[in-house]
């Protein structure tokens, strides 16, 4: 591990060493009594984090580390931002809760913030608890709008964890929850490194996947669905940037079969891409965009469909059949309204833009033509995916589809090892750090991930 910060205080004002003694007492209690989220429960040994303040987590040890996992890829503004704690503490002070039937301040701004930043005239919000309910309800009010009930979601996608979501989703964790039988069909999108289509270039991918695409909704018959959901830009999935003129492609295949366009920005969504929403890099307008994760930079879980007017008439004078008991919860919509405000105040989503463009991008690509472990590197803004393989013709990945490897392991290890903490999935590493990490603190995560690729050379054949 990278030694333990210098300072016997944390940013918190905190001791180091109570704080690890704190976080040891509450590992054992985690092993004890906390059942984690897609493990197998004996078989794991997570990570205590004590303190987080800006771009760094400190860990059980004390070791402090760079984040660029963003979490789960929602800490948009970083840890601990002063002004969004000072606005969760304020709300809290003021009304801390109260049922979603009644009006509350919070949630009114936070809509109108929201609404001022989507494409088109998405101009509603129906506020959830997170993305994987956001995508439920999307799907539910698409299903009613339309009268159809099968919807149409791509592979090597993910949608969350409920019911719905998890049959749409596209990766292996849908499988053991699968039973044929949520009116999901799954269809081959566009991604030109790994071409399901035998595509020489970003154009015939498009087209041919395209083809595609309409050819199967014709064979399944295109009055039977209600919905197409796809990730602006997929990311658990691999972060694979859709190829110019892909995503308009879909909206009129949308328009000609009468299918509601649902795009899910949970993960790819405020500022993350370079623009407010990664949908916004196409000119396209969906019909309703599910949002979750940065919206209030995790600090509070908040989740939401943001609703265009054809689909809000279908119930203006028809009870929506749905609702959520913490919907436009006070203090996480209060949370919202602080992140978005110091995302556009202190211009983070153009800083994105600019160290995806400048630093991020170039400096991934260039560690890529250093090391034969690095198929491709690939992405928007701060949300860039590394590609890693076990050979560099045959594109053997160095981790198989669902899984992981001795191989990846070692990869992780020396990330964290050398003061990171990465996002891996399968074979690639993905760098989403922050919307508001500066250049230097870039070029730190560059530097160790290249001594970290140097470990992958040596599984390379």
């Amino acid at each position: 591990m990278t030694s333990s910060t210098t300072s016997h205080l944390l940013p918190s004002g905190q001791d180091l060493d109570s704080a690890i003694a704190e976080g040891a007492h509450a590992y054992e209690l985690d092993r004890k009594h906390v059942f984690h989220s897609w493990s197998a429960q004996a078989q794991i040994k997570p990570m205590t984090i004590i303190a987080a303040d800006g771009q760094y987590v400190w860990d059980g040890d004390g070791n402090k580390l760079l984040d660029f996992s963003g979490q789960l890829v929602f800490t948009n503004i970083g840890h601990q931002h002063p002004k969004v704690v000072a606005a969760i503490a304020d709300q809290a002070a003021k009304l801390c809760t109260i049922a979603p039937q009644h009006v509350n301040a919070a949630r009114s701004e936070a809509a109108r913030l929201i609404a001022e930043r989507t494409p088109g005239d998405l101009n509603r919000v129906f506020f959830t608890n997170g993305g994987a309910d956001a995508i439920e309800h999307a799907i539910r009010m698409a299903r009613l709008h339309t009268g159809r009930y099968k919807v149409l979601s791509r592979y090597r996608s993910y949608h969350g964890g409920t019911d719905t979501a998890i049959n749409l989703t596209g990766d292996p964790r849908r499988y053991p929850n699968d039973y044929a039988s949520s009116g999901v069909v799954h269809f081959n999108g566009p991604f030109l490194y790994r071409s399901s289509f035998y595509s020489e270039n970003e154009q015939q991918e498009t087209e041919r996947a395209l083809e595609y695409l309409e050819r199967l909704i014709k064979h399944e018959g295109p009055s039977s669905f209600a919905a197409i959901v796809l990730e602006s830009v997929p990311g658990t999935a691999g972060i694979m940037v859709p190829p110019p003129g892909y995503m308009a492609g879909v909206r009129e295949i949308c328009n000609k079969y009468g299918i509601v366009f649902i795009a899910d920005e949970v993960m790819a969504g405020f500022g993350r891409t370079g623009e407010w929403f990664a949908i916004q890099n196409f000119d396209v307008v969906p019909d309703l965009i599910t949002f979750a994760k940065g919206v209030t930079s995790g600090y509070v879980p908040l989740g939401g469909v943001a609703i265009n007017d054809a689909i809000y008439s279908t119930f203006a004078d028809r009870a929506y059949p749905g609702g959520l008991t913490y919907s436009g919860h006070p203090l996480a919509c209060a949370a919202a309204v602080a992140t978005i405000n110091v995302m556009e105040d202190e211009g983070m989503v153009a800083n994105a833009k600019r160290i995806g463009e400048d630093v991020l991008g170039p400096g991934l690509r260039e560690l890529a033509a250093k090391h034969p472990s690095v198929g491709e590197t690939r992405g928007l803004g701060v949300f860039q995916a590394i590609e890693l393989v076990a050979n560099p013709q045959t594109r053997e990945p160095l981790a198989p589809y669902g899984g992981s490897s001795p191989a990846m392991n070692a990869v992780i290890a020396a990330c964290k090892s050398g003061g990171l903490l990465p996002f891996a999935n399968f074979n690639r590493i993905h760098a989403v750090p922050a919307c508001n990490i500066t250049d230097a603190e870039v070029a730190e995560g560059l530097g160790i991930l290249d001594a970290a690729l140097t470990v992958a050379d040596g599984h390379v054949v």
